[in-house]
């Protein structure tokens, strides 16, 4: 493709779940998600691209601290405003493809912005729109003209994806964007034909069709994520966002049923100490000149190196009924570990921003009789302080949860404590925990005026985007559709109010009141 005029060229830098502000107030690791994504930056800048491409995810969290909006905005400022010249125009109408931004237009085409690389991006799961107004970071970065925020969809039944159609010489590019939504919600909504997917009016067969999502592609449950065969066969390529894992490099697999081809480049930054995040991690130079496209990976070099490792004691040389099976055990995990931290030494790409101390996680299964219950984790672990970026938890020691657990009464006792601190729950599915909880309780526990399924989405909203006050709007929510409201009676000539009285010592009674 190189040897064609790049008049007709679409350059595009590809990257997602940026996650910017993660551990920020971690002495050690606060500064690795803004160095990446300067990296990034950078790249773009390098290579001249048209546009950047993100994936969502951009913060990690719903609220980003002020620290992660100053960043995100410098950042921002220092390599996408100038005088460089935006070479691709926009074909589609900005009132429908940005209908929902402050301002409906592309930035690089505001009279009062100065825009050398524009960036383009869908919201993720993390950084998703909620509260007041609907509004999430994007929408404030949008505002400023630093980005063009697209992919925002508010209705809950129905979704129409119309493209932003971008043109550079001869090349037509259609832009589909979707940002992230509930999985289920969105499984049923493709099971019901109820996400239609708009294509150009006219000359289909010339447009590259080229679209953005941010779910889960691995399969969670039966409806916790979205199957391939749900998307339409017209499109050319998926950019799949949402999962870390960098798969082939971020380089395009051909989906053969499907007919069209999908890219995972995978986060910039390791959330999780999972064996998934420790692949190397990749942005993807795009070039499409009209219905090719080609896909080059490109390594950063400022990423925390990170090392992940399984060991099976059932298949080493230590004994379960070796009195000395603690102290042999703390050495066996040492030569463990330093050889990982010897691994990431060698490494180490050189560059100045990449930071020395890496990520290690060595995941020990004791299957096969192995007692560790006694074993010292945190002294074992102060060996590391000095040498690794996570001294807290180089060691993790995994347990299979039975398949008949007993069932969890109204108060988790400390053995249940103690199994559930043991087991290995990074696969473990906030909402299957409430539901699973909330089944087992007796009928005098169960929960009579906030809804399970309302209470299992305060609580996910809580523990993944760290809304503190998730569970408390719920329950004001609730309190709002149950107080006392008035009904007007025509036939009896009076207003009744009827609902819960609410006292600060709880529920007390139902009132009915009338008045004539």
């Amino acid at each position: 493709m190189t040897d064609r005029s790049n008049d007709d060229i679409l350059n595009i830098l590809v990257a997602t779940d940026i996650h910017l502000g993660f551990a920020e107030s971690d002495p050690i690791r606060g500064d690795d998600s803004f160095n990446t994504f300067e990296e990034i930056l950078q790249i773009a800048k390098r290579q001249n691209v048209d546009f950047i491409l993100l994936g969502g995810d951009l913060f990690h969290d719903n609220r980003p601290s002020r620290k992660s909006l100053h960043n995100a905005t410098a950042l921002l400022r220092k390599y996408c405003l100038g005088e460089k010249q935006v070479e691709i125009q926009l074909l589609s109408d900005p009132a429908q493809s940005f209908a929902h931004c402050e301002f409906t237009l592309v930035n690089y085409e505001d009279p009062n912005l100065n825009v050398g690389i524009p960036v383009f991006s869908i919201h993720g799961n993390h950084d998703d729109p909620t509260g007041s107004g609907n509004l999430c970071s994007l929408d404030l970065l949008s505002a400023a003209g630093l980005i063009n925020y697209f992919g925002k969809h508010e209705s809950l039944e129905k979704i129409e994806v119309a493209p932003v159609l971008l043109r550079k010489g001869k090349t037509l590019l259609a832009l589909f964007g979707l940002g992230a939504v509930r999985d289920e919600r969105l499984h049923r909504m493709f099971r019901d034909h109820n996400v239609k997917f708009l294509r150009p009016s006219e000359s289909q067969e010339q447009w590259f069709n080229l679209f953005v999502i941010h779910q889960n592609r691995t399969k969670h449950g039966a409806t916790n994520y979205i199957p391939e065969q749900f998307l339409d066969s017209f499109l050319d390529l998926v950019i799949w966002g949402h999962e870390h894992e960098c798969i082939d490099q971020g380089r395009a697999q051909f989906n053969p049923s499907q007919q069209f081809y999908v890219s995972q480049p995978g986060s910039s930054v390791a959330t999780s100490l999972s064996d998934g995040e420790a692949a190397a991690k990749h942005v993807v130079l795009l070039q499409i000149h009209g219905k090719s496209f080609k896909m080059e990976p490109v390594l950063l070099n400022t990423v925390r190196p990170f090392f992940f490792h399984d060991v099976a004691l059932d298949g080493s040389s230590l004994k379960p009924d070796d009195p000395q099976l603690n102290t042999k055990l703390e050495l066996y995990l040492k030569e463990q570990v330093e050889r990982l931290i010897t691994k990431a030494r060698v490494e180490h790409s050189g560059h100045s921003k990449q930071p020395a101390l890496p990520l290690i996680r060595v995941r020990v299964d004791p299957a096969g009789g192995f007692d560790v219950s006694s074993f010292s984790r945190h002294r074992f672990q102060q060996m590391f302080s000095k040498l690794v970026a996570n001294p807290d938890d180089v060691i993790k020691f995994i347990k299979k949860v039975e398949p008949h657990r007993k069932k969890l009464g109204p108060i988790l006792d400390a053995n249940e404590l103690v199994k559930l601190r043991s087991a290995d729950i990074s696969s473990v599915r906030v909402e299957d925990l409430v539901r699973r909880i909330l089944e087992s309780q007796d009928k005098k526990f169960q929960l009579r005026l906030l809804s399970a399924k309302g209470l299992n989405e305060a609580v996910k909203v809580y523990v993944d985007k760290e809304e503190k006050e998730a569970i408390a709007e719920l329950v004001e929510r609730q309190i709002f559709k149950t107080q006392v409201r008035p009904r007007y009676l025509p036939r009896q000539g009076r207003v009744e109010w009827s609902g819960v009285d609410v006292s600060r010592h709880g529920w007390r009674h139902v009132v009915r009141c009338r008045s004539t």
